[in-house]
């Protein structure tokens, strides 16, 4: 069994050729920006301030890799569909995800995180539609469950069946709710 408590920072990157030594398993995070990544793996590993979480938007513009229990590296990705100062990240994204994944050997997950008051946007629809093509395994993880009701989880629900997303793939988390969270771990551990 992992210990995801054993976490710990490696490094950031811009270029992939760049990527920590040791054949290590990765699971990389994808999503909009402000969609809760960095909440989502403090709380994954319980620790506070391994990633840094910021109240402004993208503010994650690198590959960062952190070592989860020398069983696999979880790979966070810059956010995209938010610019600001200059920064375009979906340009960013796009640059450095298309040297991510080109034989990458070392991807075993991506976990695709969608925030529960939003529906799949464009950018997200492109990357189901990458992995799906590509037979990369994916998780559909949907954040911040604990802001909403139930009406709203109901059309959530709604619009992913109608976006054919399959329910044994989808994952609802809080970082306030330990069982939503023990799901995914043991979920990543199987896929791994």
């Amino acid at each position: 069994m992992i210990n995801f408590k054993n976490a710990s920072f490696i490094k950031s990157l811009t270029d992939v050729k760049e990527k920590p030594s040791g054949q290590l398993p990765e699971v990389l995070i994808v999503g909009k920006s402000n969609v809760g990544k960095s909440s989502l793996i403090n709380a994954l590993c319980e620790r506070n301030r391994l990633a840094f979480t910021s109240s402004k938007p993208g503010h994650t513009k690198l590959l960062n890799y952190y070592n989860i229990d020398n069983a696999f590296y979880l790979v966070d990705a810059p956010g995209y569909g938010y610019a600001k100062g200059g920064v375009d990240l979906d340009r960013l994204f796009g640059e450095m995800m298309e040297n991510y994944f080109v034989d990458n050997k070392e991807l075993k997950l991506v976990l695709l995180l969608l925030d529960s008051r939003r529906e799949l946007n464009e950018n997200d629809k492109e990357i189901l539609s990458y992995v799906q093509q590509e037979n990369i395994p994916y998780y559909l993880v949907i954040t911040k469950l604990d802001k909403v009701n139930q009406k709203e989880k109901s059309q959530l629900n709604k619009h992913l069946k109608e976006s054919e997303i399959p329910e044994n793939i989808i994952f609802y988390t809080s970082i306030l709710e330990k069982r939503s969270l023990d799901n995914l771990k043991r979920a990543i551990e199987k896929a791994l």
